[in-house]
């Protein structure tokens, strides 16, 4: 069974058991401050994990695309990629431990087929200083299920990771993990949560691949146990059980309404499909590998490294293009420029010609153009991107040479000792993009001593600090997270409707939203126009928004069919591919009876205009990419 047909499989099964589905969101997260790509399936459905109602129901399932920018240079084993698909359903307030369990096993063992014998499983082993109990009811329910396949299913306590490696497995089927294991929230474990945070217990499913598969070499003297990271166990699915509330004493008290929010990856359980930990054998990313071979006449047994890498940054720009983000030097564009240069670097380590990278992404659109209809849409876009990305690297690629030669040259140069610094060769990696394998290497073979290894320290010092910054509030875990939602973050999105109303009444009705990113300290938002605005045009803008602001009024929001929001001259909206077939359309009324703005969009925002306080003030306008500006506004309190 291909994933394509695990996916429509996964869909199907639980849409029998009376779950709508809902599309894909953007791989851009809307109203997220926390993170620049949408990188859990249940992300984009923070507003109803928190308690809003959503058009379709308390009973959900899609396939969400995500993408994790942490793991750049984690990708060239077998398990690790860029991009992925989060398999996920929801219960708001609906089932809880009992169903969930059951059909996600019976899901794994009766449709996919997987050898039950194979499935290993965790639950939380309860926190008695918090007054949280071990999730005994999880096990009950797992022991059942595998009676029912005729396996008597041990429960052992393990606690911690490392007390795992000491423990082994005890000969169990489930296992008892501490907090830090098997505990979700968008804080982390119990302790970390804020007051009025909620959380609560997850049990994770684990496929064992055999022990021929713990080759991990820092774990080769451990005992194995299924949450490590040995290369025997791959989790494939998680269900958390969201049941508590944080107390202001510290103290957790149990939520009337209980949510299941379930995640499984779609290339792992396809991997335990084929019982092969190699997610780069799975039919998505192996279609591309097979192509590959073909472009380079190369195996990808004897260059899985570089293979790797070319695919799945390949696949990961490919699709990020496909949701409007081009290569460029700022937020998500940067990661878009970094997989592609990235990918051209190992694609000439395996004998890829100049500009055949961009014709290798078809066939990651026609892998893929089945359930993704826009990829074959936006064909020529998405190759042109990768097409001018790559030649505009090459020319890079050329500058970093010179400016290598120069510093050589500078240096003495003829066989004697040449010092380059950790700095010079970090600058020419971060504002050339010139790999720092490549600087060495041209610089040893110019010279008769090589670059001292403290050189190559100190560069993967600053490579380290460079690396924190950019994952800063990124989780690595396969769970993700909740986003942030404070008083602040929400006037300020509701900020951004107003914006987009004054910036179609003084620029033209041609202007959408183009993105936006929202702190507590400011808001940024880009929209579609050809030039830069006048100082002029800037004062009416910020006029048009304030007085809004002055003259107050309510903020509410109907559910609509999104063919009707389509076909209604009054509603503005952007992103229509985003939405499901219902949708929420948010009105902002003034006290004169006046609408400021009717715009399609998810949330959240002020239940009234007075909530949000101070005066509009845009701090910077520029352009970010051809035909996109963007606008970065503060709201300024007149003491300031």
């Amino acid at each position: 069974m291909d994933a394509n047909k695990i996916r429509s499989t996964y869909i199907d099964y639980f849409k029998d058991n009376k779950h709508a589905v809902i599309p894909s969101a953007s791989l851009l997260p809307e109203n997220d401050p926390t993170t620049l790509f949408t990188g859990s399936g249940m992300q984009p459905l923070i507003p109803y994990l928190m308690g809003e109602t959503h058009p379709k129901g308390t009973r959900l399932v899609n396939s969400q695309k995500c993408f994790r920018a942490e793991d750049i240079e984690e990708v060239g084993d077998n398990r690790h990629t860029t991009f992925f698909e989060m398999l996920g359903n929801w219960s708001l307030g609906d089932y809880y431990k009992e169903e969930q369990l059951r059909w996600f096993f019976s899901f794994l063992v009766d449709k996919i087929k997987l050898d039950p014998t194979k499935i290993y499983v965790t639950v939380f082993a309860g926190d008695d200083r918090l007054g949280i109990p071990r999730d005994d009811e999880s096990v009950l329910i797992w022991q059942k299920l595998f009676k029912e396949k005729d396996i008597e299913a041990k429960a052992v306590h393990i606690g911690s990771e490392q007390n795992g490696y000491e423990t082994g497995m005890q000969g169990g089927r489930i296992f008892y993990y501490d907090a830090q294991k098997n505990w979700w929230s968008r804080s982390g474990p119990p302790e970390k949560m804020p007051i009025g945070e909620i959380g609560g217990p997850d049990s994770e499913v684990f496929y064992d691949f055999g022990t021929e598969h713990a080759t991990h070499p820092e774990y080769k003297h451990k005992k194995p146990h299924p949450n490590s990271d040995s290369g025997q166990f791959l989790e494939i699915g998680n269900s958390v059980f969201i049941a508590y509330i944080k107390n202001p004493d510290g103290s957790f008290s149990a939520l009337p309404n209980k949510n299941v929010d379930f995640g499984g990856g779609l290339e792992r359980i396809a991997a335990a499909a084929n019982n092969d930990p190699d997610i780069f054998k799975v039919d998505l990313l192996h279609n591309t590998v097979k192509d590959l071979e073909k472009l380079t006449n190369k195996k990808y047994s004897e260059n899985t490294e570089a293979f790797r890498v070319v695919v799945d940054h390949l696949r990961g720009a490919v699709f990020m293009i496909n949701d409007g983000v081009l290569p460029g030097n700022t937020d998500q564009s940067y990661f878009v420029r970094r997989l592609l240069r990235r990918a051209v670097r190992f694609a000439d380590q395996i004998g890829i010609q100049s500009g055949e990278l961009s014709k290798l992404a078809h066939s990651v659109i026609n892998t893929y153009k089945g359930h993704y209809s826009t990829l074959e849409t936006n064909l020529d876009k998405i190759v042109e991107a990768i097409s001018k990305e790559e030649s505009q690297f090459r020319k890079t690629l050329n500058r970093g040479l010179n400016k290598i030669e120069k510093i050589f040259n500078a240096e003495g140069g003829n066989g004697k000792q040449l010092v380059i610094y950790a700095k010079t060769l970090f600058d020419l990696y971060q504002t050339d993009g010139f790999p720092l394998e490549l600087s060495v290497e041209i610089i040893n073979n110019k010279q008769k001593d090589p670059v001292p290894d403290e050189v190559i320290e100190e560069f993967k010092i600053l490579f380290k600090k460079h690396q924190e910054l950019s994952r800063a509030g990124a989780d690595k875990k396969f769970k993700g997270g909740l986003a942030e939602h404070s008083q602040q973050i929400v006037a300020y999105h509701t900020l951004t409707h107003l914006l987009l109303s004054s910036l179609r009444q003084v620029l033209g009705e041609h202007v959408h939203q183009a993105g936006s990113n929202i702190t507590n300290e400011r808001l940024r938002f880009d929209f579609n126009h050809p030039e830069r605005l006048t100082e002029e045009e800037k004062q009416k803008i910020e006029d048009l928004v304030n007085e809004a602001l002055s003259i107050g009024g309510k903020v509410h929001f109907e559910h609509m069919p999104k063919s009707d929001a389509q076909n209604s001259p009054d509603i503005e909206g952007s992103f229509w591919d985003r939405y499901p077939d219902e949708v929420k359309v948010y009105t902002i009324t003034g006290t004169d009876g006046k609408i400021f703005s009717r715009e399609l969009c998810g949330g959240p925002h002020v239940t009234n205009l007075s909530e949000i306080k101070g005066r509009f003030m845009i701090k910077k306008e520029e352009s970010v990419a051809s035909g996109i500006r963007r606008i970065k506004g503060v709201l300024q309190n007149e003491t300031q």
